[in-house]
């Protein structure tokens, strides 16, 4: 068996989850991001990263989200647990793309970053242009991913993080002010919850990397303390970062796809090495490349073996000679050029950004209720859990501490953020509500489509 170090796993977990893109978006709530980045962390981080792995450990494959629903429930309800994990991913692919654009037309002229138009066509002509690409492979996939790790998202948040200190304690002027009586909001006022939604968005994905835990030896003690070094280098990168951000930029001046070279061009600026903004600039850039390409694939290649199991039409599943689900690759373009007009539907970028944001977060904490579930009927059905502390109750009350921070990010997705311009609460939540019920109305067709194959 292949050994996977503990350096090497903590650094999968974090690269799995951390990410310099995602500090505007926590950095616009101002001093609530610290209470809440606790909460995110008890209620959801730890039990995601610790029940995954549990459920990887225990099934010995890596088949995943699927592969886990399909085995306790069948691959009907699997189905609708892999549908929401891709479906998710097309929500969130335009975010990252606009990150990408926005960063870049900062480095050019910033005023293009507020034209949805410019947003809209340069993402999808990205997308498209590494959808052909891919279509020839993924041999250098890993590599670019690698690299994009180390330059776009390694070095950028220890700059920001550093300069962000040391403006501090020179005593330059601070666009936000933090004192102990603002550590805990007024939980009663139901905008202070949306910071939730922001920071669990960005602590999705630490799933991904407990596949690795069947390659690890003597897994029970090396892991739990792996994810322990993961989610404090997560809370201190993202919590630091995103504080760094909040402190040099007033929050009403927060552009969510511009935020981070937005901050990092105040930092240079006040230190007077401008020069370093457009070295930086190009590393965001590398760094939102290499998020696509590690993501480009892979939703589409899990999502394929839905087709294998007859849930889609088998062309869809069906490889060229690189190994590539071509023609799934295709369609996921094209339902991502669709929804990118969502850009269209908000008075303001950051309403548009944010919109899909939480579509996204709401449809991804969807399948991680499935995910608890799961673990839940799964550790009762076998009577044993081997990484959790605690064994069986263990385990059983992490997933049920996990559902119920699902459950409340579920609720508070639907309230409009304050701060951002979303044309209003009755408008938002339409629009939300609308999209959210157009994205699930695929899995009741795809589930009769199953029936009458099975039939004929």
């Amino acid at each position: 068996m292949k050994k996977v170090s503990i350096f090497a796993l903590v650094m999968l977990m974090t690269g799995a989850v951390d990410g310099v893109s995602n500090l505007p978006s926590i950095a616009i709530f101002g001093s609530n991001l610290i209470f809440f980045f606790i909460a995110a962390a008890l209620l959801f981080l730890i039990p995601t990263g610790l029940i995954s792995a549990e459920l990887c450990k225990q099934t010995h494959n890596e088949g995943g989200i699927y592969a886990w629903t399909k085995q306790v429930f069948g691959k009907r309800v699997g189905l609708i647990a892999i549908w929401l994990q891709w479906i998710n991913t097309m929500v969130w692919f335009p975010t990252c793309l606009t990150t990408l654009v926005g960063t870049f037309a900062y480095l050019i002229d910033p005023s293009l970053a507020h034209h949805p138009w410019y947003l809209v066509l340069a993402s999808v002509s990205v997308f498209w242009v590494m959808t052909l690409v891919n279509l020839k492979g993924v041999q250098h996939s890993s590599r670019i991913a690698s690299a994009a790790t180390i330059l776009g998202m390694v070095i950028p948040m220890v700059i920001v993080i550093g300069l962000s200190l040391l403006w501090l304690i020179m005593g330059k002027p601070l666009a936000l002010s933090i004192h102990l009586n603002q550590v805990v909001p007024n939980l009663d006022q139901g905008h202070n919850w949306t910071s939730l939604t922001a920071i669990i968005a960005a602590f999705l994905g630490m799933e991904l990397a407990t596949v690795h835990v069947n390659k690890i030896k003597d897994a029970k003690h090396i892991f739990p303390k792996a994810l322990m070094y993961s989610i404090i280098l997560i809370l201190l990168t993202m919590g630091l970062g995103s504080l760094g951000v909040a402190l040099v930029i007033p929050h009403e001046q927060i552009v969510l796809v511009t935020g981070t070279i937005h901050a990092f061009n105040t930092l240079f600026t006040g230190f007077h090495v401008g020069w370093l903004e457009p070295i930086l600039g190009g590393m965001l850039i590398f760094s939102s490349i290499g998020t696509i390409v590690n993501w480009l694939i892979s939703p589409a290649q899990g999502f394929a073996r839905a087709a294998e199991d007859g849930f889609l039409p088998q062309v869809l599943a069906k490889e060229n000679k690189h190994g590539v689900a071509h023609n799934m690759l295709i369609l996921q373009a094209i339902v991502i050029t669709c929804i990118s007009s969502a850009f269209f539907l908000m008075p303001s970028i950051n309403g548009s950004y944010w919109f899909l944001l939480d579509l996204s977060t709401e449809l991804y904490v969807l399948m991680y209720c499935l995910m608890f579930v799961v673990a839940i009927a799964f550790f009762i059905k076998q009577k044993k859990v081997v990484l959790i502390p605690g064994k069986l109750f263990g385990g059983c009350t992490l997933a049920v501490l996990g559902l119920i921070g699902c459950l409340i990010t579920l609720v508070v997705g639907f309230l409009p953020p304050a701060g951002i311009n979303v044309g209003g609460d009755l408008h938002y939540v339409l629009n939300f509500g609308g999209g959210l019920l157009l994205l699930l109305l695929p899995v009741p067709v795809l589930l009769l489509y199953h029936c009458k194959g099975n039939k004929s």
